[in-house]
């Protein structure tokens, strides 16, 4: 079979490559179900090497996504510019580092940082319904390039959940409803994928063409994601977001305790 995969094995990462898709467009996160997914299968495999084709998997259905919520959600073309080119850079210095610094102490501030986010807006039910105008427009700029480039490297470094942390900063933050802050989360991860693979890509091999055939996997989830969060709206992807959210705090914290 495909990469030396048997049928079930094939079938099942398949199908986890889609969900990843379907999350990630709803509510970011995806790549907490895809990368450990690939890290599993191919566990004998070069970890960047997993990472590169993971991220190019990705990329399939954030570009999808993105093109779908850019139809629907009107965005600030120059405030994306502004988070778009730091989370570029961002993510490929973090890429060039990720073989070369320890992840558990940025792992460690993420998780509670995560925690302390969750409880706030869990306990807040009206945040994110709507956007609030809580900076000028310049301001708004610089806060989103800051938070762009620091989400930016996490995701070159580490990766999974580079979509929920995006979304942390537009609605909690930055003051975005949860489907504007999809909408412009999707444009801004879509980017940190392509820096990262560039990075990844130039240092070490990356599978191709399984990267390409789950990509197709992971577009199909980010086109029906898409749909429905745009459909449902900002109640139905808060709530997608605490569930979301929830699992990445464990997820980390897992990797953080089980370590020490």
């Amino acid at each position: 079979m495909f990469y030396d995969l048997s049928l079930v094995t094939t079938i099942l990462l398949f199908l986890a490559i889609f969900f990843a898709g379907f999350v990630d467009a709803v509510a970011g996160g995806g790549g907490l179900i895809q990368q450990p997914s690939l890290l599993i299968t191919f566990s004998e495999t070069n970890t960047v090497t997993v990472m590169g084709t993971s991220k190019t998997a990705a990329a399939f259905g954030t570009s999808a996504a993105a093109l779908r919520y850019r139809t629907s959600i009107k965005t600030d073309p120059k405030l994306l510019l502004s988070m778009v080119i730091p989370a570029f850079i961002g993510s490929s210095l973090g890429a060039l580092l990720a073989t070369h610094v320890s992840a558990q102490n940025l792992k460690s501030a993420i998780f509670f940082m995560m925690v302390l986010i969750f409880i706030y807006t869990f306990a807040k039910p009206e945040l994110g319904k709507e956007k609030v105008e809580r900076f000028t427009p310049g301001a708004l700029k610089k806060v989103g390039a800051i938070a762009a480039f620091v989400i930016g490297f996490y995701d070159g470094l580490i990766g999974p959940g580079t979509g929920t942390l995006l979304m942390i900063v537009l609605v909690a933050v930055m003051g975005f409803a949860f489907i504007g802050a999809s909408a412009i989360a999707k444009v801004v991860n879509l980017t940190t994928n392509i820096a990262a693979i560039i990075v990844i890509g130039i240092r070490v091999p990356i599978m191709w063409k399984l990267g390409i055939a789950l990509g197709i996997a992971n577009l199909l989830g980010g086109l029906i994601g898409s749909h429905v969060a745009v459909r449902k709206g900002s109640g139905f992807v808060r709530t997608f977001y605490l569930i979301v959210t929830g699992l990445l705090i464990l997820r980390l914290g897992y990797d953080i305790f089980a370590s020490m």
